[in-house]
Order: structure tokens, then C-alpha cells, then sequence
């Protein structure tokens, strides 16, 4: 196809070629080509009003990965504090995000209820969240691992929920720190009976058969005179991750009217992310933190 427009060259008239697509593309049609139809196939992902968004994050194949890179048992330290880290990059991002609650190989990240973020769609919010806690744990690798070269790229997989009430959101963050317990003593005795019993691991796997909490505690303190209450707390009770304002002094060099320039301290609030290792379970922290959760009848 040709244009009308004509230019010289040589001496004779010569017509410009342009594509068939160009037609399509044209200012007055750019927005609305033949093809824009597929955006029909989009569903709307849009979370629920006035309802608190969870996007929980999962190692995929972690198991796996510890074992390749050789992760303490039961509880390996860079690892977590990796996590942390990573949480941490995630909050700073996404300033809605009102808590954060880690353990193991999870995070879950807390938006609130009023958030606007990304529009509140679900695919936006959970790909953002995973994409940059995956890069984050990529990124600070070297600062936890120094000598252990990561060998493959980490991934997580994400999921989003929605919690409509302030009892609902502080039940799931329950249930994540009661499985961090649940998890964590059972790895504890488990592992220990391992490296300080001499049982092989099928051997204490049948041994902590059908056993309870109380069972658990009972193998530590009676054989190996360890008491699971005097153990870390961040490997009891996981790390939440919350919004602070602290008091910051700096000195600054300042110019005082009619004196020579000197050293002023100046102190401003600033908003910071703070981590805990506490109950998130009874109701002390909600007490001593209660903006973190918007009023139910807001």
C-alpha cells in the first residue's frame, strides 16, 4: 500500500511503502486496535472493601534447598535472619502493609483494610510482594552466607486472603505462631535426639510418634537437661515486624542569629520498621501497640 504524499529524489516522484499494520497504530486508533478485545479475557481480581489483605509467602521446595546449602538443623540463624531481611525490604515498599509475621520459610504481609494499593487487586498485590521478597533474598544472600555461594535461585510461592474483622486477623496471625511452636519443638527434640541422642533420623521419627507438647518437654529437660522455655525466642515465636515512630537526634552544623555557626542537636520522629520476637497471641502486644489495627467500626 502506498500514501499519497510525494518526495523527490533523483529527479523522479517516488512513494513512500508503509506496513498494513501501521494502520492500526496510528494516533487517533492507539488506544483501540482490533486486538484490544483480549483484554476481555482479564477476570477482575479486585479484593473485597474494608477487609484486611493477607499476602502469605511460602519457600517453594525448601527442604531441598536447606539441604543443598546447608542450613543448621534445627534452626539456622543467617537463614532466618535472611528472611528477616527480606520481610523487612518488603515493609519498606509497600508502606501499607500495617504487620508482618515470619517463621521457618514464611512470611505473611498484613495490608490494611483501607489500603489502595495497586488498586486492591489481588494478582498485583501477591506478585509484588513475592517478586520483591524474592529479589530481596537474592540480593542480601552474601551478607548472611559469606562462604556458601547460593547455588540456585530461591522462589516462594504467594497466596492471598481476605479477614474482614480485627478478631479474624489476629486468629490467623495466632494460628501462624502457634504452628511456629508446634514446629519448632517438635524439629528441637527431633534434631536433638539426633545429634546429641545418637538415634538416626528414622529412629526419632518413630520415637516422637504419637507424642504430645508436654511429651516433647519431657525428652529435653529428662534426657538432656534442656528446657524449651529458656530457647530462643525468635525460633519460638517467629519475628513480627511492625510500623514505629522513634525520636532521632542528629547534630547539625546551624548558623544562630548574632553567634558564630556550632553544633545543634535537632531531634525529628521518623517513622521505622520494628521487630519483634513476643506473644502475638494473647492480648498484651495488641494492647501495647493498638494503631496497629484499624477500629471495626471505621
Amino acid at each position: 500500500m502506498v500514501i499519497g504524499n510525494t518526495c523527490r529524489f533523483l529527479g523522479r516522484p517516488r512513494f513512500s511503502v508503509v506496513h498494513p499494520l501501521a494502520r492500526l497504530f496510528t494516533s487517533s486508533n492507539m488506544a483501540k486496535s482490533k486486538f484490544e478485545y483480549v483484554r476481555n479475557f482479564e477476570t477482575d481480581d479486585t479484593c473485597l472493601r474494608n477487609c484486611y489483605i493477607v499476602v502469605r509467602l511460602d519457600g517453594r521446595n525448601f527442604h531441598r534447598f536447606a539441604g543443598q546449602h546447608k542450613f543448621t538443623k534445627p534452626n539456622d540463624n543467617r537463614a532466618l535472619g535472611l528472611m528477616s531481611r527480606s520481610a523487612r525490604s518488603v515493609m519498606e515498599e509497600l508502606e501499607d502493609i500495617v504487620i508482618a509475621y515470619g517463621q521457618s520459610d514464611e512470611f505473611s504481609f498484613v495490608f490494611k483494610r483501607s489500603s489502595t494499593w495497586f488498586k486492591r487487586r489481588a494478582s498485583k498485590l501477591m506478585t509484588h510482594v513475592a517478586s520483591q521478597f524474592s529479589s530481596s533474598y537474592v540480593f542480601y544472600w552474601k551478607e548472611f552466607f559469606e562462604d556458601q555461594p547460593l547455588l540456585y535461585p530461591p522462589s516462594f510461592d504467594g497466596r492471598v486472603v481476605l479477614y474482614p474483622t480485627n478478631r479474624n486477623l489476629k486468629d490467623y496471625l495466632s494460628w501462624r505462631q502457634a504452628d511456629c511452636h508446634v514446629n519448632n519443638l517438635y524439629n528441637t527434640v527431633f534434631w536433638t535426639l539426633v545429634q546429641k541422642g545418637g538415634l538416626t533420623t528414622a529412629q526419632a521419627e518413630d520415637r516422637l510418634k504419637g507424642t504430645l507438647a508436654a511429651d516433647k518437654n519431657e525428652i529435653l529437660f529428662s534426657e538432656f537437661d534442656i528446657n524449651y522455655n529458656n530457647e530462643s525466642a525468635i525460633h519460638r515465636k517467629g519475628t513480627t515486624f511492625i510500623w514505629e515512630k522513634r525520636e532521632e537526634t542528629v547534630i547539625k552544623r546551624m548558623k544562630v542569629p548574632g553567634e558564630e555557626e556550632k553544633d545543634v542537636p535537632v531531634t525529628s520522629s521518623r517513622r521505622r520498621v520494628q521487630s519483634y520476637h513476643c506473644d502475638i497471641i494473647g492480648d498484651q502486644f495488641w494492647e501495647e501497640h493498638p494503631r496497629v489495627l484499624e477500629d471495626d467500626d471505621s
